[in-house]
């Protein structure tokens, strides 16, 4: 699922009031953490993760992870925090705006 800018846009207004979900600690990302993450993304949809402390590539690697096994997409990076959103299969409740069409204007 790829999210076209007008729907990221609208998920990082809603991220922006949120705490972090999830805290990697100093053993980063284990199998209980994914677990949390999952069970997180199950609940809220969309989730802030707090990746403190760790090498910039690293930190990519960890969030490209996360994205990649949980198959959410990743929203937003800000220093030490990660922004994931994935869509509850039985019903969203975050409602998406709509993707534009192409050429980004409407038929006369």
């Amino acid at each position: 699922m790829a999210l076209t800018t007008k729907q990221k846009q609208f998920l990082r207004a809603q991220a922006h009031h949120l705490s972090p979900v999830v805290l990697l600690g100093q053993h980063g990302l284990t199998e209980a953490v994914m677990a949390e993450i999952e069970l997180a993304l199950g609940i809220h949809e969309l989730i802030k993760v707090r990746i403190p402390g760790q090498d910039r590539e690293d930190k990519k690697a960890m969030m490209h992870q996360i994205a990649t096994t949980t198959a959410a997409e990743l929203v937003q990076t800000v220093g030490h925090m990660a922004v994931f959103y994935r869509p509850d299969p039985d019903g969203a409740r975050l409602i998406l705006p709509k993707p534009e069409r192409a050429g980004g204007r409407k038929p006369l």
